[in-house]
């Protein structure tokens, strides 16, 4: 599944490069937790062929999670294509969370830590990441819309309540993963929401 790509697999260019490591960055710190030296040591370029590409970190990280929202779009595509259950694709989706912070392949959502950060971004970055959710919450929204309308998931508010509350469990899920060193905390917390929201059935 092709959700939410990991950043190893961008081409190999120096500007998907320079991507990956500012993904990789801002997982571990944020936005400010990096800077074009921190990303120029990494890559092995000068700070000058960072700025060719990407004048500004605002231009960086905008084009970063651009990426990652089309990536997304990409991925649900793909995944609705292939899993055409509702109760499985919130499962593949949790599921694929999951392994990610296993693995520490993607141990956080770059849009959710941003998120976190959202008062004191560059208006343009804000403006992307505020589309990330966007599209998120709609793609839920209409999961639990058509597993409602099929008798496959139980939900107890209106689709769109339901939407957000299940992406919210998913990001808090994260947060105490993260939090307790325990990358089996989420899958934990994540376990009574699907019950919940699944018949016993499916």
């Amino acid at each position: 599944m092709s959700m939410d790509k990991p950043s190893n697999t961008f081409p190999s260019n120096t500007a998907d490069n320079i991507l990956a490591a500012a993904q990789r960055f801002i997982v571990a710190g944020g936005y400010n937790g990096f800077s074009y030296a921190d990303i120029a040591e990494v890559v092995g370029i000068r700070k000058a062929s960072i700025h060719h590409h990407f004048p500004s970190k605002a231009d960086l990280v905008q084009t970063l999670v651009r990426r990652y929202l089309d990536d997304a779009v990409t991925g649900m595509t793909e995944l609705e294509r292939n899993v055409p259950g509702r109760p499985e694709l919130l499962r593949t989706y949790a599921g694929f969370w999951a392994q990610c912070i296993e693995d520490a392949s993607r141990p956080f959502c770059v849009c959710a830590l941003l998120a976190s950060e959202l008062p004191v971004l560059p208006p343009g970055v804000a403006v992307e990441v505020r589309a990330y959710f966007q599209f998120l919450s709609g793609w839920l929204t209409r999961v639990f819309e058509r597993g409602a309308e099929q008798g496959t998931l139980t939900i107890a508010a209106a689709p769109r309540v339901e939407a957000e509350a299940f992406m919210a469990t998913v990001h808090g899920a994260m947060i105490s993963a993260r939090a307790y060193g325990d990358v089996l905390t989420f899958g934990m917390i994540l376990a009574p929401t699907l019950q919940k929201l699944i018949p016993a059935t499916n």
